[in-house]
């Protein structure tokens, strides 16, 4: 199984996961159809799967195109089935979807939005986790609880620490500072800044992350309680 991150809109990523056997692929959040379609048409690939994980229209803006362009199936969480456009097959927490060579665990994550969701492939040892996890970061509480992204967070961080996180949008730079700025001590955080800088600078993606770097240098995965968690979820967003 192959990963291709695609770029999109100003800072988000999609991503194709594709069978290179067979020539087929699914795509995790269309942010937008045109970089997708443009790699798809380029590599003689067949779009047969959208994972969304969650409704908001950077991730599920080029639904309807590619759907309308390859006759792709749209999957997404049971509880947003109303709010996830074009959306064809309803998944829920826990279950296990299996297509063709495509086998990934559904886990609910609420916080972000009540209804977000993550896509763990787990003989892979991948999961894409939108906007509820970033790269030394998670998202902003919109819809859900405190409490409810503390326990989403903590579902993903009871998987391998082996496993590669691929998240929404490219904030790790941003996030890095805010980590920096209160866990000063942290060596483990500074290597992975100058790493980060190092990517960047020749124009490459952050992500994936590694589960392991998150767990030490993530200060949203290093809070000790729900209360420090809330408090640093309050000062990142005036950061």
């Amino acid at each position: 199984m192959k990963i291709q991150i695609i770029r999109c809109l100003q800072d988000n990523y999609s991503y194709l996961i594709i069978d290179e056997k067979k020539r087929i692929a699914c795509v995790v959040d269309t942010s937008e159809a045109k970089p997708i379609i443009n790699f798809i048409e380029n590599n003689n690939l067949k779009l047969k799967y959208i994972l969304n994980t969650h409704h908001h229209f950077d991730h599920v803006g080029g639904n309807l195109e590619l759907k309308t362009k390859y006759n792709s199936k749209v999957i997404g969480f049971k509880g947003d089935k109303d709010r996830i456009p074009e959306i064809d097959i309803l998944v829920e927490d826990n279950q296990t979807w299996k297509e063709h060579d495509f086998e990934t665990k559904i886990y609910h994550i609420p916080g972000h939005t009540s209804g977000h969701i993550a896509f763990h492939f787990f003989k892979e040892k991948k999961i894409f986790t939108g906007d509820t996890l970033f790269s030394l970061g998670c998202g902003r509480i919109f819809e859900g609880t405190y409490q409810q992204m503390y326990a989403s967070l903590n579902k993903i961080k009871k998987l391998p620490q082996d496993t590669e996180i691929y998240c929404g949008h490219e904030y790790t730079l941003q996030n890095s500072k805010f980590c920096e700025a209160n866990d000063i001590k942290n060596l483990k955080l500074k290597n992975k800044i100058v790493k980060i800088e190092e990517c960047l600078k020749k124009g490459l993606p952050t992500i994936p992350s590694i589960l392991r770097e998150e767990i030490e240098c993530n200060i949203f995965l290093r809070a000790k309680d729900l209360d420090s968690f809330s408090k640093l979820r309050d000062l990142k967003d005036n950061f």
